[in-house]
């Protein structure tokens, strides 16, 4: 591959020359990024699964000189939320060994994904950590030639686990700004860090990692998103309006019973449980902000002469604050164990999900903004995107301003096929180039 030209914006003598060879330095990385891409979205792996796409990341960061740590290494288990059963995830690894991915590498990740990229200029400056989430969603793909990545043959070989968000795209993004930053060590001064996090679907890996301490020195985070609404040419910094988020599974267990002959001698989880959802969704509004509540999934019962003896609910809370999640989850928590023991069953209660309300620092978005508009002349920039949903960065981004630090959340905008976490989505690879330029000149800028 030609290399991009090392400081090329300290060295050349205007500013049109700078965006020309700029912008032709980069766009030889477009083959890179969509065959790595494609690549990872064929082999599509869900949350704290990701063993393979980890040990593709950790080999190039090797590769290209980086400090790696992997897995349990910038994991606290402590704080692993939803993270599937042991059985689970030896058949994650035992699948990455049969597509070739070297037993040392994963007996390093010790049964946890996630992987960490560090550049040390070995010069005073800030530390500088940037964030893409590597994960797919438990969804399968659709299978017919009017969705580009079945027709072109990159579509995902796996059941029930498919880049439905644009995650492969972020990954991609991230290794080839981490061969951008490389290339241009020698005019960059402090730290950076790239993160590349497991299980955001479902919020589940940015706590285990920022409580690993990775990012408690940043004076800069940034993460970024493709698509969300966001039109091809498109691109904002100013990401806000977070939901605070939390996700629990609950189980109820009660005592079987034949239905007809002797009905008074079982214990009725399904009921209860149905009896919770009722009251679940009663739940008063805070006058802090607005919130939700939902019920997505009550599966009881083994069959229709039986009287349940389990019953499992997955429920989300949201909140416009992270006050007003929390006053949703306190209630909602009284209302479960307070109808598990009006039926008389057992009940647990399993957090297996969180993320914080958040906010893009307004300084620092408008810093960003002047960068991406030289780099990018035809950009069209939104000075504020409302994302009205969650997301797990907002765990390491008011990490790293608890700490004095500041923190964005970027858009690129891109034309999608679907709506994201649908079956039949896929992005405008286009966008990879954008994404490479913004994150690599922003810390060419923050770290220069």
């Amino acid at each position: 591959m030609e290399t991009i030209k090392p400081c090329l914006n300290k060295v050349v003598k205007s500013e049109d020359e700078t965006l020309s060879d700029s912008k032709r330095s980069y766009e030889v990385f477009n083959t890179f990024l969509i065959e790595t891409r494609r690549k990872i979205h064929q082999n599509a792996e869900s949350g704290w699964l990701e063993f393979q796409t980890t040990a593709l990341v950790a080999e190039r960061l090797k590769e290209l000189g980086y400090e790696v740590k992997l897995g349990s290494e910038i994991v606290n288990l402590d704080f692993v939320m939803g993270r599937p059963s042991d059985k689970i995830v030896s058949e994650a690894i035992e699948r990455a060994e049969a597509n070739g991915v070297a037993k040392s590498i994963l007996g390093k990740m010790d049964g946890y994904t996630g992987a960490l990229g560090i550049l040390d200029t070995g010069r005073e400056g800030p530390t500088t950590v940037l964030r893409f989430d590597i994960d797919a969603n438990d969804i399968s793909e659709r299978q017919l030639g009017s969705h580009k990545p079945y027709r072109e043959g990159f579509a995902s070989k796996n059941p029930l686990a498919m880049h439905a968000c644009g995650h492969d795209g972020h990954t991609a993004i991230g290794l080839a700004v981490a061969e951008t930053l490389m290339q241009r060590k020698s005019c960059l001064k402090g730290i950076v860090k790239l993160v590349f996090q497991p299980a955001e679907e479902g919020v589940r890996g940015a706590k285990a990692i920022v409580e690993s301490g990775v990012v408690d020195e940043a004076d800069y985070f940034i993460a970024g998103h493709i698509g969300f609404g966001v039109p091809k040419g498109g691109f904002t910094a100013n990401t806000t309006q977070f939901l605070a988020t939390t996700k629990m599974d609950v189980v109820m267990r009660g005592k079987a019973s034949h239905a007809g002959a002797k009905p008074e001698e079982g214990t009725n989880a399904l009921l209860a449980a149905a009896a919770a959802t009722v009251q679940l969704h009663t739940i008063t509004q805070h006058s802090a902000g607005l919130g939700r509540l939902n019920v997505g999934t009550l599966r009881a019962g083994t069959g229709r002469n039986i009287i349940a003896d389990y019953a499992k609910m997955q429920i989300e809370a949201r909140g416009e604050t992270t006050e007003v999640n929390g006053y949703i989850v306190k209630r909602a928590e009284e209302i479960i164990r307070g109808t598990a023991s009006a039926y008389g069953v057992e009940v647990s209660i399993e957090k297996v999900g969180e993320a914080v309300t958040s906010y893009s620092d307004g300084e620092l978005a408008d810093r960003i903004h002047q960068i991406a508009s030289k780099c990018e002349a035809d950009l069209i920039i939104y000075p504020e995107f409302k994302l009205g949903g969650s997301e797990d960065a907002t765990v390491f981004m008011e990490r790293v301003r608890e700490r004095g630090g500041k923190a964005v959340y970027m858009i690129m905008g891109s034309e999608i096929a679907a709506g994201h976490h649908n079956e039949a989505f896929d992005f405008d690879e286009g966008v990879l180039v954008l994404g490479l330029k913004l994150f690599t000149e922003v810390v060419m800028d923050l770290n220069g």
